[in-house]
């Protein structure tokens, strides 16, 4: 079943200024490099360009939340045994300290949290572990060691949506910032969560430092070829930084004058 994208990106416009200001490409992966698919697929889960640009906003039956993961062939790309996606970014995605919690790239899945009851709790977490490779020039690889792909965190579309289910979310999550690892999900409701996750999206997060290597461009989701299950990827993104204090000054000046400027006009 296809699913018309959402298109509201309801950033507060000072965000989407700061965002502006600090960053030019977009953050999401922009190229398959290559896709070899596993011997215990998903079928129909064959597009590896499902993968590129932002992680899906809904699955049809409800806004993406962690309780109501992306479930169809036209969100999710489905890697199996032995399987691989490569892809890359246009630009480069920096191990930067300035990153929140030391984390420079995202990984989203469709992992999500659940109840053995079927209770909207998250007291466990189907996951379908991938293994993660990075590389500067897509020939030589490093294996990150710390996090697997399709797990932690479940991708969450709206900050302000109503229920794990619901359809009424209109302010985007920012896809760009990793959730904090630390939390502590086990236990908690969909409204709990959301907090937990303070803005964020969710998305496996990687700290490219562990590599050694100070940036990278192309990222590997891999699985072995005695895996039982398989991985499924939805989306890749680069973290951003938080914009400098002083950056968010000078906007809001500018927009401060930009409303005398308007005001003027008008009398």
């Amino acid at each position: 079943m296809m699913h018309a994208p959402r298109t509201l990106f309801a950033f507060p416009l000072i965000l989407q200024l700061a965002l502006a200001a600090t960053s030019y490409a977009t953050p999401f992966a922009t190229r398959v490099v290559d896709f070899t698919p596993g011997t215990n697929g998903s079928a129909g889960f064959d597009d590896p360009g499902v993968a590129l640009g932002i992680p899906s906003l809904d699955t049809g039956f409800g806004d993406v939340t962690p309780f109501n993961a992306p479930f169809s062939p036209d969100q999710i790309v489905s890697i199996g045994a032995g399987g691989e996606l490569i892809v890359s970014f246009t630009e480069p995605v920096e191990d930067n300290p300035l990153n929140p919690f030391g984390i420079d790239l995202l990984i989203y899945g469709n992992a999500f949290f659940f109840d053995p009851s079927f209770a909207p709790i998250a007291n466990d977490i189907f996951a379908e572990p991938g293994r993660i490779s990075v590389s500067q020039d897509g020939a030589s690889w490093f294996d990150i060691t710390s996090i697997f792909a399709d797990g932690l965190f479940p991708t969450l579309a709206f900050v302000d949506g109503s229920g794990p289910f619901s359809s009424d979310g209109t302010i985007l999550s920012d896809f760009t910032r990793p959730v904090d690892p630390s939390i502590d999900w086990m236990g908690k409701a969909f409204d709990e969560i959301v907090q937990l996750y303070a803005g964020a999206g969710g998305g496996a997060g990687v700290d490219i430092a562990e590599t050694g290597l100070p940036w990278i461009q192309f990222v590997r989701i891999s699985q072995g070829i005695d895996d039982a299950f398989a991985t499924e990827i939805d989306a890749f993104a680069d973290v951003r930084p938080v914009p400098e204090p002083t950056v968010l000054l000078l906007l809001c000046v500018g927009l401060a004058g930009l409303g005398l400027l308007r005001r003027a006009a008008q009398a």
